[in-house]
């Protein structure tokens, strides 16, 4: 059996976040999606998601130009083999970026042929799955507005999630959030995210402003992202925990954050790390290093599926972070619906749900 056709699909999608869409490369925000579409030549179709964000034209370049090519006519269920060949072939272009968010959806898209060809859900083909539900919190967009935070914290308390990440930097927002918390009076935890923008000194500072918020961890707040000594004196140095691992760039990457002792929770992103097969090594290295996975997966697609199928497979049950916004439209409808808090894990074969064509051919990016 071999591959016969391989494919970027571009969707943007309709979204609201409950406030104005921040700027992003001077454009307001967009739900944009890549899916990677893999058929075989006996027609099964598996489906993966590359990281897009605003990045997304040049991991779509990067897929049909670079890896469709030498996919197809390749024995797709040789996903190790693959894998290795290409992150050695692509690795003069960067360990992280585009060939590498590009290598990741493929590299879903050949798991979910394989767990269809298996007849399994991808989590029985990986091994066993100790939940079928899993607890997901709210991922709230930045609003830098305390209003807004406030506002948000309490809608989304109000629909289920019983955890709140915010991506706030000011110190009255954050306040502001555990505020709406406490006023529930629902126990709910606190998260937030500031995506790398201080120095180890003033993250320090910025680390004592949160004291009183009661978070469950601060994640991301040196710059550089790999600067894992430095994360590892904030974690040492400050009493909150400390969360990171979306922007590394591959498991040897995590074995470093790990070895520094940087992190009380290790954050690999499927869509961006090289797909299940480099994560299921993460997953190793942090058990062997007693560390937390706290997956970072605010997707809304095939990523999401496949963290769903991982995170299943962790005794311990952990949470699933889901962007906090309203799509206008989703290729996976009821599949990714947040209910009671809760996301089920996919039973069916593979990732267990295929994108709605309808919606695909609607929002498709020409």
């Amino acid at each position: 059996m071999s591959s016969v056709r391989a494919e970027a699909i571009a969707l943007r999608l309709p979204f609201e976040m409950g406030g104005p869409k921040p700027l992003f490369a001077g454009l307001p925000r967009q739900m944009e999606m890549l899916l990677i579409r893999v058929e075989t030549d006996q027609g099964l179709v598996g489906w993966g998601e590359a990281f897009s964000l605003a990045i997304w034209p040049a991991v779509r370049s990067a897929f049909e130009q670079l890896v469709a090519p030498l996919v197809v006519g390749q024995d797709e269920a040789d996903i190790a083999g693959i894998s290795e060949r290409l992150q050695r072939q692509f690795h003069i272009l960067g360990r992280g970026g585009a060939a590498m968010y590009a290598l990741s959806g493929l590299d879903i898209a050949l798991w979910d042929l394989a767990g269809k060809r298996a007849g399994l859900p991808l989590h029985a083909l990986l091994g066993h799955a100790h939940h079928s539900s899993l607890p997901v919190y709210a991922s709230l967009m930045r609003y830098g507005d305390k209003d807004l935070v406030t506002r948000n914290t309490f809608e989304a308390l109000s629909r289920g999630y019983r955890a709140i990440k915010l991506h706030e930097v000011r110190t009255d927002a954050v306040h502001a959030a555990r505020a709406a918390i406490d006023a529930s009076g629902t126990q709910s935890a606190l998260m937030v995210d500031v995506n790398c923008p201080w120095t180890v000194a003033q993250s320090l500072v910025m680390a004592d402003e949160f004291r009183d918020c009661d978070l469950l961890w601060l994640e991301e707040p040196v710059w550089p992202p790999e600067d894992f000594a430095g994360l590892a004196h904030v974690r040492q140095a400050s009493s909150i925990q400390i969360a990171a691992g979306e922007n590394n760039m591959s498991a040897p990457h995590f074995a470093q954050m790990l070895q520094a002792g940087a992190v009380d929770f290790a954050q690999p992103s499927v869509t961006k790390i090289g797909g299940i097969t480099e994560y299921l090594k993460v997953m190793q290295l942090a058990a062997a290093h007693g560390t937390p996975l706290m997956p970072h997966s605010p997707y809304f697609g095939p990523g999401l599926l496949a963290t769903l199928h991982l995170t299943a497979l962790l005794a311990d049950e952990t949470m699933i972070e889901a962007s906090f916004a309203d799509l206008g439209a989703s290729p996976l409808g009821d599949a990714i619906a947040v209910r009671d808090g809760r996301l089920q894990v996919p039973q069916g074969p593979g990732l267990g749900c295929d994108p709605d064509m309808a919606v695909v051919t609607r929002y498709r990016v020409a």
